[in-house]
């Protein structure tokens, strides 16, 4: 392992499994933009069922994040499961394209959330395993950067192509399933893990790795960390008011923006994560994710109140620039952090895919609640909402890191 956070000594692994993100998320965010007006426009059906399959796409799959990342564990295997997760996702994709009812786009969706399940505890373990105290937050980072990077380039590709095909949707749904493919091709040069004896120290622990002999790992909830099971807690409330991303989108269109002005403000956004993650990630090694995270939360209040405030269309240009700030700031660190509490890395899948299972949920809970407030109240209650629950998480998150006992990093 390497003893720096040096961007340029960082295993192969990590910028395999880069770029395999990058390409999926090419493939995904070419769809993402369009299927709103797919599924009501070219399928006819009504704006009610667009919450109907993100949410329950997103809250079917939930369980399967901790379920198969502990199968993973259990196996001692992390690269068929990363391999069968991205194959999911882009048979999904050919699914959505082939779709001439609103009920196999539903299959597709649930297909292509299946896929994210079976693979995301899987390869956040590999990318842990790439780590140490040090390039923790680096790793994660750059992994991002790259997974971003694709969520820019995906709409953008897709608003060409609409050019050149004179609005026909179904045409660039059919072409997204080639970066898919890329990047499930990709997938093969990824090496698996291997066990080995020896443990390493991370945060003061003494992370083992065990062998493949020495037992199925169990995933127990209660011999999890206190500090873990805090950061669980913030994260589930977090994720309790983080709505989808489509009522940001609504609430812009609402103050005047066209389409393609939302889509080109959604590409900043994603445009800032992609730039922002990896030096985020640095930064976390230096002075600590703990810190980072906390503002990346801050940020994410201020937007969310801004977009309840917000009027104009100048102001939904600068709140999408932050947003992107704000999620650099918070996910791939989260998952460094969530790294730093692992003390078995025959345990890692399972938790990460933990991790991702309460945020899931968290934000099926959250576009359901978030629908009924901006129907019965008004759209600043749906933000409103959001801030506050992000404050509540804040201030577990940083209450109990106050009554956290300091132990020093060793490398």
């Amino acid at each position: 392992m390497q003893k720096n956070g040096s961007i340029k000594k960082l295993p192969g692994s990590v910028w395999i499994l880069g770029v395999v993100s990058f390409f999926n998320d090419i493939a995904s965010e070419m769809l993402y933009p369009l299927l709103p007006i797919f599924i009501t426009q070219v399928l006819g059906a009504p704006v009610a069922i667009l919450g109907l399959i993100d949410g329950v796409a997103e809250g079917s799959a939930a369980v399967f994040k901790t379920l198969f990342g502990h199968w993973s564990d259990r196996l001692g295997k992390r690269k068929p499961f990363v391999f069968f997760g991205y194959f999911a996702s882009t048979v999904s994709k050919l699914v959505v394209a082939l779709s001439r009812t609103w009920g196999l786009v539903f299959v597709g969706r649930v297909l292509d959330k299946f896929g994210k399940g079976i693979r995301t505890g899987a390869r956040d373990a590999l990318l842990l395993d790439a780590t140490n105290a040090t390039n923790r937050g680096l790793v994660f980072g750059l992994q991002q950067s790259l997974d971003s990077a694709g969520a820019v380039v995906g709409p953008l590709i897709a608003l060409i192509l609409l050019r050149e095909f004179s609005g026909d949707i179904r045409t660039v749904l059919y072409i997204a399933v080639i970066p898919s493919m890329i990047g499930l091709l990709a997938v093969s040069f990824v090496r698996d893990a291997k066990p080995r004896e020896e443990g390493r120290s991370i945060g003061g622990q003494e992370r083992t790795t065990g062998n493949a002999n020495a037992g199925s790992p169990t995933l127990n909830l209660r011999s999890l960390p206190r500090e873990l099971k805090i950061f669980l807690l913030a994260s589930g409330l977090f994720a309790l008011g983080n709505s989808s991303d489509s009522f940001l989108i609504l609430r812009s269109r609402s103050v005047g923006l066209s389409l393609s002005f939302v889509v080109l403000a959604y590409v900043v956004y994603n445009f800032v994560y992609s730039a922002a993650s990896t030096p985020a990630g640095s930064l976390a090694d230096r002075i600590g994710p703990r810190r980072v995270y906390a503002a990346g939360v801050v940020v994410y209040v201020v937007v969310y109140v801004g977009f309840a405030l917000n009027r104009s269309v100048f102001g939904v240009w600068v709140l999408f620039t932050i947003y992107g700030l704000y999620i650099a700031l918070t996910d791939s660190v989260s998952r460094a952090l969530v790294g730093s509490f692992i003390t078995n890395e025959n345990e890692a899948a399972g938790i990460f895919g933990l991790l991702q299972t309460v945020t899931s949920i968290g934000l099926v809970l959250a576009s359901v609640i978030g629908g009924i407030l901006w129907t019965l109240i008004g759209s600043w209650a749906t933000f409103a909402f959001a801030a506050g629950c992000a404050i509540l998480a804040l201030l577990v998150f940083l209450l109990a890191d106050r009554k956290r006992p300091q132990v020093s990093e060793r490398v």
